[in-house]
């Protein structure tokens, strides 16, 4: 089918997750005998600059990601030390809701197929406690993912279990990298260490090569390498896509205030849990990601809020860690997205095209789904296509960058500068107002969430119906009850019996700690 079609050459220009899961993704789709046209595929990496590695939790893309490439969780989770993961679970967001009697953490799930039993009398509850009547709107109390991370079960089902589970994962991301780029070498992507000094243009602005240094022993040498296409995986640096090519960077910095991490590693769990820890702390939040080998934990905060060493030494109070000579490592991030992913023959993914800082762990999923979007713009090799799937993506981050303002915006912290900045902030975009003017206003949330997809002329939000309804109600947004409260209110969630059975569910799953024995 090619007949004499010279090759198509994309170079990849880095490494890490974003840049191997662009090779193995072209790769998968192009380099294939039936392919129209022949294609080649080389990941350049610099040899001496490592990846940032903050990310180590996924959500249910990244399932779909090894299905569609036919790997088994069996090879590829010991191999990158990961666990399952069905939950985040979010603590001291909003005493509120703790002084509502609605508990001091709640739980957003992934959403699973059984959930199509349950969604229904989650909102029904939610539209209730809106109206002041007093039901149950715990979020992990109608979602089978709860249960399993309350009882730290893995999302793994017997063949006769009638119904799909999604989940994500934790991983190290150095080892996931360097079992991706395992996978992709196999699968034919030509691999160049090579550190890039030049990016050359032609007279039309398109990069036509690069110049780079190449390390052999002892010896040093200058190479070019032209390619048709490039991939901008160089991290915050950008170097193809903003420093070459010029394309804007819009910042957050307005709406999400926080710019800077550290990252302290301490002993693994005996039982891994089944989710990813969220605490709210003072200038920002602590995460705790669960691996096989080691129990990854940061704190993510605003650096106009708090110092470095402040932030250090309030993480290692929060961990017990206070007289610990293990070292800290600071991270500085550059939170937004470029104005276009795709300009000209160049396409940025990962912290080249944008980031949002990991509290929902979106960072693989919005390179997943750019990589797929662009795969499919891209099947006859053109630039047709281009205007629209920079549109898609756009709208993608900036629906991700509302649901996490939300968190922000909503939290009833007030214990100092930071959180009361946030809940007096209005830099919000149209979409969340009108999406809280329905809630405040006992509107239909789901229906709410339908009309803005149609006129975004975009399907399949991330974030859904359910997911708002987690935040909102797990951080208790709702009015005061109302006195005297009415007889015989009706309450879903004890007509259904979703208690007894979720629990008749949970029995066919085991503990993830038994699963990957060594």
């Amino acid at each position: 089918m090619s007949g004499n079609l010279s090759p198509f050459h994309f170079a990849i220009v880095g490494g890490g997750t974003a840049g191997w899961m662009a090779a193995l993704l072209f790769a998968h789709k192009w380099l294939k005998p039936e392919a129209a046209r022949p294609v080649q595929i080389t990941l350049i990496e610099a040899p001496d600059i490592g990846i940032i590695g903050v990310g180590e939790g996924s959500t249910p893309s990244l399932k779909r990601f090894f299905q569609q490439l036919g790997i088994a969780d069996s090879e590829w989770m010991p191999a990158c030390q990961a666990t399952y993961k069905t939950n985040i679970r979010f603590v001291n967001w909003s005493p509120a809701a703790a002084a509502m009697g609605l508990g001091s953490d709640y739980s957003h799930p992934f959403i699973s197929q059984p959930d199509l039993h349950s969604e229904t009398a989650f909102y029904s509850n939610c539209f209730k406690r809106r109206l002041g009547l007093a039901v149950e709107t715990a979020p992990e109390k109608f979602l089978l993912n709860g249960y399993l991370a309350a009882q730290q079960l893995a999302p793994l089902t017997p063949a006769n279990f009638p119904f799909r589970i999604e989940y994500g994962y934790h991983f190290d991301s150095g080892l996931l990298g360097q079992f991706l780029k395992q996978k992709a070498l196999a699968m034919g992507v030509q691999y160049q260490a090579m550190t890039v000094t030049q990016v050359n243009q032609s007279p039309d602005g398109r990069i036509a090569s690069l110049t780079g240094e190449i390390t052999d022993g002892d010896s040093k040498a200058m190479q070019t390498l032209s390619a048709d296409f490039f991939i901008d995986c160089t991290g915050f640096r950008a170097n193809l896509l903003q420093q070459t090519l010029q394309v804007p960077f819009e910042s957050f910095a307005n709406n999400l205030f926080n710019d800077a991490a550290v990252v302290l590693p301490t002993e693994a769990f005996v039982i891994p849990p089944v989710e990813t820890k969220a605490t709210a702390l003072s200038n920002g939040w602590a995460w705790q990601i669960p691996l096989r080998h080691r129990t990854g934990n940061g704190y993510v905060y605003s650096s106009a809020f708090l110092s470095k060493d402040a932030a250090e030494l309030e993480l290692r109070q929060h961990l017990g860690l206070v007289d610990s000579e293990v070292n800290a490592r600071h991270l500085q991030m550059k939170v937004g997205q470029v104005m276009r992913s795709w300009e000209k023959n160049c396409l940025a993914l990962g912290l080249s095209q944008g980031f949002i800082e990991p509290l929902e762990a979106t960072a693989l999923h919005l390179v997943q789904s750019s990589i797929e979007q662009f795969i499919d713009t891209f099947a006859d090799f053109s630039a047709e296509g281009q205007v629209e799937f920079n549109r898609l993506v756009h709208q993608r981050f900036e629906a991700v960058r509302d649901y996490i303002v939300a968190h922000y915006k909503l939290s009833s912290r007030s214990d100092s500068h930071y959180w009361r900045a946030n809940s007096s902030n209005m830099q919000l975009s149209e979409s969340l107002r009108q999406i809280l003017d329905v809630w405040f206003r006992q509107g239909d949330l789901a229906q709410e969430l339908s009309r803005q997809e149609q006129g975004r002329q975009q399907s399949g939000s991330h974030f859904g119906a359910t997911s708002w309804h987690c935040l909102l109600a797990g951080y208790g947004v709702f009015p005061p009850l109302r006195q005297p409260q009415p007889v015989n209110v009706s309450d879903a969630f004890t007509e259904l019996e979703l208690a007894a059975f979720f629990n008749g569910c949970s029995l066919n799953f085991q503990p993830q700690h038994l699963l990957w024995r060594d």
